[in-house]
């Protein structure tokens, strides 16, 4: 018979073998997700864009999967696998037992790869829906409750796209798959992307990203120094730049050409250092504090960071009220010191922190300190003014003058890199018990060290202006040491103590303007011990505040060529 013309021949196929029903229906499927979903674009298994789509002829019915003969039991297992499709690849890391076991929540075991670069193309789809959708509520919406709109979104776009992979007899995602692509489009949207299981891992200190074109390298520093590989977090050096450029925007912090540097303060309270276009390639710092929560006993007790006379000593100059400067190398644990010596802080006392980003988060402990005003460094964006600075910004110093109506009974300013130093000179000269970081390599450099960001001010501050001011105002001088230390097994840690405590004082030295006496010095093992050097003033003062002086005299004794040394 003829049908508009066209003859079949003997076989009933057109001289072709008679399409495959799942050959049928991905040639249907991929007319219609054509006109209507942004998701047509697929990738074969191995990254590959597939082949075209076989040609069905309009009016041929032996091209329909009724008169395609028996699928074999190869064919069957590939359906059951499944092809990467353009909606969305979800590829075992391994490959699965064949009785596909299953967790007590009946998600599938397996692990899942995801497509980050469909998840991108559906979180864009779903951020136009979210934005319809608060574009109807005129603004009224708070930041939980826009959240909570964009996981309805997130749900209802889920189910969608999983009706349609049944409804075009495709093989439906398992629970652990949903439940993987719909935590990736949560950390997506309002988190912190393919970054985000990094930031949330508790065995991470560092997370270091290298982006070099095409290529982006990830590595993990973990508790213990141990440095690990991990998989990447952008599929490109552009790519990096678009995401940080993104979280940079949500805080207000550009991150451009013209402004290559990003500092932020990630959700969590992770902390992130970027730079690009002055450095070779894109490279980004990830910071996680692990300890938040930390107390003198546990530095000497859990962490073997000090010994327990050291500890009394520090806690006793935090209760009298004493300035202090705790410092050290990079990654040598300043941050969580200054944590411990507020720990000793009276509960009942008012406190302020002023940080360029949260790190100390000394407001958040709010069942140890009672009362904490917390002030972060806000960057201005736009045209700089008259008077030098960008529109919306909000400096330290402005922080430090506003908080002088608080009633504070402390002003803590975080870490000191340059002229910020000022901040924490009038901190000091304005109340009791400050506390502040700084980069040194030695303990005897510290004050050196300090006095260098004293000079970054301008020409009108002389050495010997900043010597008088810091001498003047830092009492005490902690100094860090850490090291990664092999274990027996073959496994690493990484160790950090407190290898110098000194006093300062102001000096009629006039080649040096202050001096500096070192209450605990490093032994043959490096750790701080007592020197017995510590001045029958300052020791009745501590006293006063619970110092153990006896404790410390005795350690002195038992440490003979650290007293004389």
């Amino acid at each position: 018979m003829s049908t508009n013309g066209h003859h079949p021949d003997s076989s009933g196929t057109n001289g072709r073998d008679p399409l495959r029903a799942d050959e049928w229906l991905e040639a249907r499927h991929a007319a219609t997700r054509e006109q209507t979903s942004p998701f047509a674009r697929g990738r074969g298994a191995n990254g590959t864009p597939p082949p075209p789509p076989p040609v069905v002829e309009e009016h041929d019915p032996t091209s329909l999967p009724i008169f395609a003969g028996e699928w074999t039991s190869e064919q069957h297992a590939a359906a059951r696998e499944g092809r990467a499709r353009s909606e969305f690849s979800l590829r075992p890391l391994v490959t699965p037992a064949e009785d596909h076991s299953h967790d007590a929540d009946g998600a599938d075991s397996r692990e899942v790869e995801l497509d980050w670069e469909l998840i991108a193309q559906y979180r864009a789809e779903i951020s136009t829906r979210l934005t319809a959708r608060l574009d109807k509520e005129g603004g009224r919406v708070t930041e939980e409750d826009r959240e909570q709109m964009g996981l309805d979104v997130i749900e209802e776009f889920i189910k969608s796209e999983a009706e349609t992979l049944v409804s075009t007899g495709r093989p439906p995602w398992t629970t652990g798959q949903e439940k993987a692509l719909k935590s990736a489009l949560r950390a997506a949207l309002f988190g912190l992307g393919r970054l985000q299981p990094l930031v949330e891992r508790e065995d991470v200190e560092n997370i270091i990203v290298i982006a070099r074109g095409p290529v982006c390298s990830v590595w993990l520093e973990l508790l213990d120094g141990t440095l690990v590989e991990a998989a990447p977090i952008a599929d490109s050096e552009g790519d990096l730049r678009e995401f940080l450029a993104d979280l940079g925007a949500r805080q207000n912090r550009p991150f451009t050409e013209a402004r290559p540097h990003l500092d932020l303060r990630l959700p969590g309270g992770a902390r992130l250092a970027a730079g690009s276009w002055v450095m070779a390639y894109t490279s980004v710092v990830i910071r996680r504090h692990g300890m938040r929560e930390v107390s003198m006993d546990e530095m000497v007790y859990d962490r073997k960071a000090c010994s327990p006379v050291l500890a009394d000593f520090a806690a006793g100059c935090v209760r009298a009220g004493k300035s202090i400067v705790v410092s050290g190398v990079q990654g040598s644990g300043k941050t969580t010191w200054v944590r411990a010596l507020a720990s000793c802080i009276p509960p009942w006392e008012m406190i302020g922190t002023f940080e360029t980003e949260f790190e100390l988060h000394l407001h958040e402990l709010v069942d140890r300190h009672k009362i904490v005003h917390a002030w972060e460094h806000r960057p201005g964006s736009g045209e700089v003014g008259i008077d030098g600075r960008q529109a919306g910004e909000f400096s330290l110093e402005e922080a430090i003058h506003h908080s002088f109506r608080f009633n504070l009974a402390r002003q803590i300013v975080g870490e000191v890199r340059g002229p910020e130093v000022w901040n924490m000179l009038k901190a000091m000269e304005s109340g009791p018990g400050s506390i502040s970081t700084t980069h040194a390599r030695s303990a005897e450099h510290t004050i050196e060290k300090l006095v260098s960001c004293a000079m970054e001010k301008g020409p009108q501050v002389t050495r010997e202006l900043a010597i008088s001011k810091l001498a003047a105002a830092i009492d005490i001088v902690i100094y860090l040491r850490s090291e990664v230390i092999p274990n027996p097994d073959g496994t690493f840690r990484k160790q950090r103590w407190v290898e110098e405590v000194l006093v300062v004082q102001p000096s009629i030295d006039a080649a040096r303007g202050y001096a500096t006496t070192p209450i605990f010095a490093p032994n043959q093992l490096g750790q701080a011990v007592a020197t017995g050097k510590l001045d029958n003033f300052l020791a009745q003062e501590l006293a006063r505040h619970g110092f153990d002086l006896e404790a410390y005299t005795a350690e002195s004794q038992a440490n003979p060529g650290v007293a004389t040394s």
